[in-house]
């Protein structure tokens, strides 16, 4: 069966957005070290899920190959196929993504399907409903040394999870990387 795995920047007090969509927290510029981690975890991932907020924005971001991207990066952000979650889409206007409605189901026939692993960025709301739902195999917190008070947490309220911590790794450019598994019943 197919890993999936959440990567997320957050705060380091748990927001992966301010209350209104604010990301100006984010640390940047990557340092070398952090990029090289982000490219070791995204090596074996040939499927992208997004909830429909952050496809609207992150899909064509990358289309256009955003300033500061490497050529390899933009490559497999656009070349990887993708599925979006969403109730309001009945089908998909971006190139290379089908839409999907039902959650469960449609990570529970992707994760059986043949092929790499699965890789989600969020957003918020995607997070908290697959924390709450025990769908991910792996949880990457890229937490920013910020904290913002209030905001859209990682964690949403239904999303109680316990989890085994597997690795901490910080980077030169401040950002620690957490790595988790959801403890096994």
């Amino acid at each position: 069966m197919r890993k999936f795995k959440l990567q997320v920047q957050t705060t380091v007090d748990g927001y992966m957005a301010g209350e209104n969509g604010e990301m100006d927290w984010m640390s940047f510029p990557w340092s070398d070290d952090l990029n090289a981690y982000i490219g070791a975890l995204t090596e074996t991932v040939d499927c992208i899920v997004l909830g429909r907020k952050l496809a609207e924005g992150f899909i064509p971001a990358w289309a256009a190959g955003p300033e500061g991207e490497d050529q390899d990066s933009i490559d497999f952000m656009n070349n990887t196929p993708k599925v979006v979650i969403s109730d309001s889409l009945a089908e998909s206007p971006w190139d290379n993504t089908v839409v999907a409605g039902d959650l469960v189901a449609t990570i529970n026939e992707l994760k059986a399907q043949p092929g790499n692993d699965i890789i989600t960025y969020g957003g918020a709301t995607l997070a908290a409903n697959l924390i709450a739902a025990g769908l991910l195999d792996e949880i990457n917190l890229f937490v920013n040394p910020t904290a913002i008070g209030a905001g859209k947490p990682v964690f949403g309220k239904d999303a109680y999870a316990q989890l085994s911590l597997v690795s901490a790794t910080p980077f030169e450019c401040g950002i620690t990387a957490f790595r988790y598994m959801p403890k096994s019943a």
